[in-house]
Order: structure tokens, then C-alpha cells, then sequence
């Protein structure tokens, strides 16, 4: 009993405080976005708002139960908890319900389980377990290997439920490798990888290998001044391009001009690269791994985007980059949500006064476009005071992270906070047209059993191992 509330004195109350008045907001607007003139109890369990205070009441029984565990079982069963969800993911395709074109639910009597968010929390456990582990070496291959594979295998089996959105969430993982000591170019071929992407989607793919091409020697000789090979390089990929294009002209082949700049980037990255490492020129030896990696990653995703992609996901990133706009078709639910934030005003139109809440303008408004619930009824006011929480729990948990003493606790701390912030930046990036629509939910807000419950575990196995930062927990 003495342990118990020597636990309960060292929790973290602040950190509690938020997390108990963002679901308290949340429901009020769960309540407002589907209230029914029929059904006006807040407490009625019919519908989706006392459906919601269920699951609240049950989100803080797992609170309760996760300060109330040891903290060492976190420890101990970190890998056996990533290995049983990652069992549930693979059955999710055999025995999944589809909703919304995702195979990524599991039906329990009338209860939906989404196994993909209690993942991202297995995920979290696994890499601070590895990560602390005592052998542990950040820039060694195996290790690199190992953090990989923990951190694509889960990703693969949600791609494989067609859940893009909770897929891009592992993402993050690769902030908290940084602060554990991962290469910053990493984060630089990351931000690469979306400039490309980018670049794929805005211009053609002629276009966009040409560009790349003319960025790499451009790059090459502001770093080097070496005009002369620059243009060796240069006369070379055009040599080659032109060649094949008048063979394919006068013989009438009909063969794609891409595959013409594929094989000359191809060719004259290959013969660069033997001239620098007979030189042993490792920097020009990276610049070219890196042009022509850009250059097969910018084709594929063009094939991708092309063959692969649904057709309402290639509209939503059409429509986000601003290369197609349609107001009734992709872009409907980010356009009615902006008229709905924006009619808000500074000060809202009131609690249940909201037009474009109450008439179902806006899809999706008790989930994924909670946010714009809050801003119509609440205003300027309202929304800044959402993201002021989340701002402040996000700030809260880095310096909790930052005062354990356990590696252990500190990576999975700032699992948590970049998790967290990625659901709040894209969510309120959803509702504004500042980040795709990929359908994910803004923690404990947006209504659902699953998410909710699966955040309240996020959140409260660190606060509970932050509550032990005095204890040396072992590996």
C-alpha cells in the first residue's frame, strides 16, 4: 500500500490535468456535432456522445490500471506486447471488417477494434526497449537493421489494410532516432524525399528528372568549382539522351522518351561513380547514390501515383497541391470545414448553434473533422484554446522525457509526444487544407472507442514510468 501511494504522489498531475480536460472538450463537442433534437440527454447511451462518456469512464479505469502496474512490466514485457499486436495486425485482412475502403477493424459483438492504434504504443515500447538495451550501438548496421524492421513491419501489415494514414504516423519514429543520436542526414534525405515527392506530383516526370539532373551538376560544381568536369558530366547525360532519342525518331520505335533519360542518368551516374572511386572522391560518390536514388524514387512514385493509388487518394493530393480543385468531388470536406472554422468568428456562434455542424455540411464532423466543430461554435477563442492543450502537453512531456533518468523512459516519452503531435498537426492541417485528408483522429477529441483508449495507454504508460524516475529500472 505504502508503494501505491508513494506512485500516486509522484505522478505527474499536471500532465493528468490536460489529458482530463481535453476529453471533457472533446465529449462536449462530440455532443455538439451529432446532437439529435430526439435525444437531447448527453447521457443518452444510443447515441455517439453517451457512447463516448462509456468509453471515456473506461479510458480512465486503463489510466487508473497503468499507474497502478509496476513500472519493470513495461520493461519486461516490451517485445512480447509488440509480437501479440503485430499477430492481431496480420489477422486484421482475414478477419477485419472494411469501413470507409480500410480493412483495419476487428468487431467484438457491436464494439469496432482497431488494431493499428494500439500498435503505434507496441511500436514505442519495442524501440525504447531496444534502444535502452545495454549492447546498444545507434550507427551500427545491425542496429540500424534491427530499429528498421521493428518499425516497417507494422507499417507494412497496416499498408496491407488499405490504412494510409495510421501507416505515415511510424514516421515520426525516425525524430526520436535522431534525439537518440540517428545521423541527421537522414532527416535531410527524409525532407529530400518529400521535395521529390512534391516536385513528382506539380510537374511532369520529364520535367522533374531534367530538374533533378540540373540540380546534381549545379550542386557538384558550387561545391567543388570543378567547371570541367561538370561539363564532362553534363555533355555525357545529354550525349546519351540525344543518341537514343534519334534512334528511337528515324527507326520509329515509339519508345517512351523517359526511359531515354532513365538509361543516360543511369549510365552517366554509373561511370561518374567508377571515376570517383577509383579517385576514392567519397563525397562525389554520395552526391551521385543520392541524384540517382532521387531520380528512381521520382519515377516511381509517378507510377505509383498512376497505377497503384485510388482514385480519391490521387484526388486528395491533387487537390491539396492545388493541381485540380474540386469543391463538390476531393476538396468538398476541406472546403465545407473551412466555411465552418471561418464562420466561427473570434468569439463562435455558440454551443449548438454551429449551421454547418447542425446540417451535416461537414463529413465526418464527430471524427476526423472534430476540429472544425470547435471552431465554428467556439471561435478563434475555442481553437486557440484547443491547440494551447495540446501545445502545453507536448511541452510537458519533452520535459518529462528530458528528467528521466531511465533511457528507457526517455525514448518512450518522446514516442508519445511525437506521435501526439503528429495526430494534432495533420488533423487541424485536415480541416484547414494545410495537410492532406488521410483520415486520422485529434487524441481525445474525435470520437471512437479505439482511439481514445489506445492514446490513454500511449500517454499513461509514461506517465507511470515517469512516476518511477527515481527507481533504476533494469533491462
Amino acid at each position: 500500500m505504502e508503494k501505491r501511494n508513494n506512485v500516486w504522489a509522484n505522478v505527474d498531475w499536471i500532465t493528468i490535468s490536460i489529458y482530463l480536460a481535453m476529453m471533457f472538450i472533446g465529449w462536449i463537442n462530440i455532443y455538439a456535432a451529432v446532437f439529435n433534437e430526439e435525444h437531447k440527454s448527453i447521457f443518452d447511451s444510443t447515441q455517439q456522445y453517451g457512447k463516448q462518456l462509456m468509453w471515456i469512464f473506461a479510458a480512465i479505469f486503463i489510466a487508473v490500471l497503468m499507474i497502478n502496474t509496476d513500472s519493470k512490466f513495461f520493461v519486461a514485457f516490451a517485445f512480447p506486447i509488440y509480437g501479440g499486436i503485430i499477430l492481431l495486425l496480420a489477422l486484421v485482412p482475414f478477419i477485419g471488417t472494411t469501413i470507409n475502403g480500410a480493412k483495419s477493424w476487428i468487431q467484438i459483438g457491436n464494439f469496432l477494434l482497431q488494431p493499428s492504434e494500439f500498435m503505434k504504443m507496441a511500436t514505442s515500447l519495442a524501440l525504447a526497449r531496444f534502444i535502452s538495451s545495454y549492447n546498444f550501438k545507434m550507427h551500427e548496421y545491425k542496429s540500424l537493421l534491427i530499429l528498421s524492421g521493428i518499425i516497417l513491419v507494422p507499417v507494412g501489415l497496416i499498408f496491407l489494410q488499405n490504412d494510409t494514414g495510421s501507416a505515415i504516423v511510424f514516421g515520426v519514429f525516425l525524430l526520436v532516432l535522431y534525439r537518440e543520436g540517428l545521423n541527421g542526414l537522414v532527416l535531410f534525405f527524409s525532407f529530400l524525399i518529400a521535395l521529390v515527392f512534391i516536385l513528382t506530383m506539380v510537374l511532369d516526370p520529364y520535367i522533374t528528372v531534367i530538374t533533378l539532373t540540373v540540380a546534381a551538376l549545379v550542386i557538384n560544381y558550387l561545391m567543388k568549382k570543378k567547371t570541367r568536369r561538370t561539363l564532362i558530366a553534363a555533355g555525357l547525360f545529354s550525349g546519351i539522351f540525344g543518341v537514343l532519342y534519334l534512334i528511337n525518331y528515324f527507326l520509329q520505335w515509339s519508345i517512351d522518351p523517359l526511359y531515354f533519360l532513365l538509361i543516360a542518368a543511369a549510365l552517366t551516374s554509373a561511370l561518374t561513380f567508377l571515376y570517383a572511386y577509383v579517385l576514392r572522391k567519397r563525397s562525389l560518390m554520395i552526391m551521385i547514390a543520392i541524384y540517382f536514388g532521387s531520380v528512381l524514387f521520382a519515377v516511381s512514385v509517378d507510377y505509383v501515383f498512376h497505377n497503384i493509388m485510388e482514385q480519391h487518394q490521387r484526388d486528395r493530393i491533387n487537390e491539396l497541391l492545388g493541381i485540380q480543385s474540386d469543391l463538390h468531388g476531393a476538396g468538398y470536406h476541406v472546403n465545407q470545414s473551412k466555411i465552418a472554422i471561418g464562420s466561427g468568428g473570434f468569439f463562435g456562434k455558440g454551443f449548438l448553434q454551429g449551421t454547418q455542424t447542425k446540417f451535416d455540411f461537414v463529413p465526418e464532423q464527430s471524427t476526423d473533422f472534430i476540429f472544425c466543430t470547435v471552431g465554428e461554435e467556439w471561435g478563434f477563442l475555442g481553437t486557440v484554446t484547443v491547440i494551447g492543450l495540446f501545445m502545453g502537453l507536448l511541452m510537458r512531456l519533452i520535459f518529462l522525457a528530458e528528467r528521466n533518468r531511465s533511457k528507457f523512459s526517455r525514448v518512450y516519452g518522446y514516442c508519445v509526444a511525437t506521435i501526439l503531435f503528429f495526430h494534432f498537426a495533420v488533423n487541424i492541417g485536415m480541416t484547414i487544407g494545410l495537410a492532406p485528408v488521410i483520415g486520422i483522429p485529434l487524441p481525445f477529441f474525435s470520437y471512437g472507442g479505439s482511439s481514445l483508449w489506445s492514446f490513454t495507454l500511449l500517454l499513461f504508460v509514461f506517465i507511470r514510468l515517469d512516476a518511477s524516475r527515481f527507481e533504476q529500472l533494469s533491462y
